[in-house]
């Protein structure tokens, strides 16, 4: 393996929403990558979320759109350990990068919102929760239209 820690963590603030559709998505794009990308895993968390929490009912719908499962999620806190073990972590908006590094001086250096690499573009994913389901149809395309700058990322970074 190109690198000893093979996390990559996806974080926002509930966990049952914008990161849980990030990790399927980013995880999906990995796999199909094919070694040593296939090799990293993608999990999610959340600066505000409890544990054991499903997905959103719309972020499960939106994602079963275009073939991915979140039925299965359970929400999560950012922690110490998982940060740790990160290799890369990417934030959904400004605020979450600012929780923590108030929360977790000690954050990776790799830390950056899921859109930075996207030239000219908004970096912002805003949250869905409590939208309609268009609204999460947006912020998962938002995602999908991010994915090939995150990969070329890693690509660079982790191989």
């Amino acid at each position: 393996m190109a690198n000893e820690r093979n996390l990559i963590l996806m974080i926002c603030t509930g966990n049952v929403c914008r990161s849980p559709m990030a990790e399927k998505l980013l995880q999906h794009a990995l796999n199909a990558e094919g070694q040593p990308l296939s090799e990293l895993v993608v999990v999610s968390a959340g600066v505000a979320a409890g544990y054991g929490e499903p997905a959103s009912r719309n972020s499960v719908a939106a994602l079963k759109k275009v073939t991915l499962d979140l039925s299965r999620h359970k929400s999560q806190p950012v922690t110490t350990d998982l940060l740790d073990r990160s290799f890369a972590v990417f934030g959904m908006t400004d605020s979450h990068i600012q929780a923590l590094h108030h929360y977790y001086p000690e954050v990776p250096e790799r830390v950056h919102l899921f859109r930075d690499f996207m030239p000219d573009a908004d970096n912002q994913i805003p949250d869905p929760f409590g939208g309609n389901y268009d609204e999460y149809v947006a912020c998962r395309d938002s995602m999908i239209e991010a994915i090939p700058s995150l990969v070329a990322y890693l690509k660079k970074e982790y191989v």
